[in-house]
């Protein structure tokens, strides 16, 4: 069978055929997949946008059946990292690529921040023991002060001071410093330890923790506190639960709230403790407020089965709306009371 001559949609570039097949889509259907891109994919896109001109409607035609085949061909679907990074590689810049897998691969966080509190220390003193001591100054200041303080007790000791040094001085960061550090940060640290470390197995079991039901929840984590004290707190510091909601500022809760399903909040309220409860209700008007409550009392008793499945799905919803930007989920911090 001779091959398939070119088109001119095979000489488009992967962010033109996506521009010319959202534009197809119509503005909603364009604005809901932009929802779900990062700010970077948007731009590239858009760019292809505004340049693209008049497209004959020929071309549309064949790029929309050419989507749809190569869809309706594709039988089973199996998502891997591999086959997600190719695809990646063939609609955006390899770098910008390399630096989304870094994301989905390397260690648990929603800001590169978070991700450098959870790389072992050993790791992160031996890397940074070899940068300018201005520069691990800005890294230790943006960590957790516990994590900062045991990279720093890993460092050669007179580097360490003179990190320390660098610190007392240093005012507030000007921004694009912050940014070069981190884009430093990304590109020579994360990708490297993604690729040569495999996802931290306190980071799994908090995952499948996070998913299961309450009760059976509770079981497993008693018995791993007996088995291990040390590995269950560290997997309680990785998982996220409806109560951690209550680290949510205000404004955060009033848009978490316009994004539930109208019928989950009343049944995850009912399960909910008395601060969560009160955070939730404190974001509404008196009106509102009443509302809520009565819809909470006018549902009895409630299986517990669906209050976990009601707050679960909003803790989701919480993780993609903090992972956008769209929301921010303060630390953890520890309470303690000296008398």
């Amino acid at each position: 069978m001779s091959p398939r001559p070119r088109t001119a949609v095979d000489t488009m570039s992967g962010s033109q055929r996506a521009a010319i097949l959202m534009l197809a889509l119509g503005e909603d259907h364009c604005a809901r997949i932009f929802s779900m891109m990062h700010e970077e994919e948007i731009k590239e896109i858009s760019v292809a946008m505004s340049q693209l001109g008049s497209v004959p409607a020929e071309i549309v035609e064949e790029l929309c059946n050419s989507f749809s085949r190569s869809i309706g061909s594709a039988g089973m679907l199996v998502g891997s990292f591999d086959s997600t990074e190719r695809l990646l590689q063939k609609t955006l810049s390899r770098e910008r690529a390399a630096q989304i897998m870094e994301e989905i691969r390397g260690p648990a966080g929603r800001t590169m921040w978070d991700k450098l509190g959870n790389v072992n220390e050993a790791v992160l003193a031996n890397y940074l023991k070899n940068e300018y001591p201005q520069t691990v100054a800005v890294v230790l200041g943006k960590v957790k002060p516990d994590h900062a303080a045991r990279v720093l007790g890993l460092l050669p000791e007179g580097f360490a001071l003179e990190v320390v040094m660098r610190m007392l001085r240093m005012e507030s960061v000007q921004k694009d410093v912050l940014d070069s550090v981190e884009k430093t940060l990304r590109s020579e640290f994360m990708s490297n330890l993604a690729r040569s470390t495999r996802r931290d197995s306190h980071e799994v079991i908090a995952d499948i923790f996070n998913n299961l039901d309450r009760q059976i929840e509770a079981r497993f984590m008693n018995a791993l506190e007996d088995r291990n004290k040390d590995a269950a707190d560290r997997v309680k510091s990785l998982m996220f639960t409806f109560d951690d909601l209550g680290r949510l500022t205000p404004d955060g809760v009033g848009k978490l709230m316009r994004a539930v399903e109208r019928d989950k909040l009343p049944i995850a309220l009912k399960g909910a403790s008395e601060q969560v409860r009160s955070l939730f209700l404190g974001c509404l008007s008196e009106r509102a407020g009443k509302l809520l409550r009565d819809d909470i009392a006018a549902l009895g008793p409630v299986r517990l089965r669906d209050v976990d499945e009601a707050q679960t799905s909003i803790v989701a919803l919480a993780k993609d709306l903090a992972s956008q930007g769209e929301i921010e989920i303060n630390e953890r911090q520890d309470e303690q009371m000296v008398l």
